[in-house]
C-alpha cells in the first residue's frame, strides 16, 4: 500500500481514535503519524489493508481513555459490530464481536510470496444472479478454463456451502446476510492465499455484496452479474424451485416474493444476445479475458 493510499484509507477515522492514540486532532500530519505507528508495531503494509477492527471504527464513535502507561491506551469502539482496539506495551490488541484480547499474527510468508509461487494474483470472482441464471454453470466452466491454463481456483457454491459451513442458516433476510458474510470472509482467505476464488450464489441484496467487496482491495473483488430475465430463469427451472414457489410451497423465493437487487456497477455483465444465451465456454472466456487484461493470471 502506498503512503497516499494508506492515508486515504485512514482519513475518515474518528477524531477520538487519533486523540486516544496520542496524536491530538486528526490533521494530515497526524494521520501520517497514525500510519507510522502501525508500521512501528510491525504491521505490514499488506496487512494494513485487512485491519478489519480498525476499519470498523470508521463509522462509529470511539471513546478512548488516556494513556495508562507510555505505550498503553484503552480504546473502546461503540460501533454496531462491537469492535475495539487497544495498544498495550506496544502490542495491538483487538476485540471483534465476542472475541477479546486477540492479536493479528504476522508471518514472513505473505500474499505476495504465495502469488509468486502460484504465478497468479489472488482475487474473488463473485457471480450473482437469479436462480437458474447460470451462475454454477459459469463457475464450473470458468474453473475448468483456468485449470487448463495452469491456474489454481476454488469454487464456493451457494448450495454446497449450506451443506456444511452454513447448514445452520435459513433463507430469511437475516440468515441470508450471515450466509453471505461467512462466504465473503472465506473468499477473502482464499484470495489472501493467492487462489482465484469463485463465489457463486444468488446474493440478492446489494448491501451484502458490497460488504463482501469492502473486505478486499476493490480491484481484487470482481462482481459478475448474470443478467438473465426472470422468465428465462423460470422456464429453465433446473431444480423445480420456481414451480414450488409459484405454488406457495416455498416462501421468500428470490424473484417471486422476495426481491433481487441487481448490481449498479459490476465489473462484468453476462447477458443473452438477441434472446440467445452464450455457451458456458464463451461466458467463461469473457471472464478470463478480464482476468488477463487486468493482470490476475501472472504474479
Amino acid at each position: 500500500m502506498s503512503g497516499i493510499t494508506a492515508r486515504s484509507q485512514f482519513s475518515s477515522l474518528s477524531v477520538d481514535l487519533c486523540t486516544g492514540v496520542g496524536f491530538g486532532r486528526c490533521t494530515e500530519p497526524n494521520l501520517v503519524s497514525f500510519e507510522r505507528k502501525f508500521r512501528d508495531l510491525g504491521v505490514s503494509a499488506e496487512r494494513m489493508e485487512h485491519l478489519t477492527p480498525i476499519m470498523a471504527i470508521e463509522e462509529s464513535k470511539t471513546e478512548c481513555a488516556g494513556l495508562a502507561g507510555e505505550n498503553a491506551v484503552d480504546c473502546k469502539d461503540q460501533g454496531p459490530d462491537g469492535a475495539s482496539v487497544s495498544e498495550t506495551n506496544g502490542v495491538l490488541m483487538s476485540t471483534v464481536g465476542k472475541s477479546t484480547n486477540i492479536v493479528w499474527q504476522e508471518c514472513s510468508v505473505g500474499k505476495r510470496e504465495r502469488e509468486k509461487l502460484l504465478q497468479q494474483k489472488g482475487c474473488v470472482i463473485w457471480i450473482t444472479g437469479l436462480s437458474g441464471s447460470g451462475k454454477s454453470t459459469l463457475a464450473c466452466a470458468l474453473s475448468r478454463g483456468l485449470h487448463f491454463r495452469g491456474k489454481l481456483t476454488y469454487i464456493l457454491d451457494g448450495d454446497n456451502v449450506r451443506h456444511g459451513l452454513c447448514r445452520d442458516l435459513s433463507f430469511d433476510a437475516e440468515d441470508r446476510a450471515e450466509n453471505i458474510r461467512r462466504i465473503g470472509e472465506v473468499a477473502k482467505l482464499f484470495a489472501d492465499a493467492g487462489v482465484i476464488c469463485i463465489a457463486s450464489l444468488i446474493s440478492p441484496y446489494r448491501r451484502d455484496r458490497d460488504a463482501c467487496r469492502s473486505l478486499l482491495p476493490d480491484s481484487n473483488f470482481i462482481e459478475v452479474f448474470m443478467n438473465v430475465p426472470l422468465e428465462v430463469c423460470e422456464a429453465r427451472d433446473p431444480k423445480g424451485l420456481y414451480k414450488l414457489a409459484r405454488a406457495g410451497k416455498i416462501k421468500g423465493f428470490t424473484g417471486i416474493d422476495d426481491p433481487y437487487e441487481p448490481p449498479l456497477k459490476c465489473e462484468i455483465e453476462v447477458r443473452p444476445t438477441d434472446g440467445i444465451c452464450a455457451s458456458p465456454k464463451v461466458m467463461a472466456e469473457q471472464v478470463i479475458s478480464y482476468l488477463e487484461k487486468n493482470g490476475f493470471l501472472q504474479a
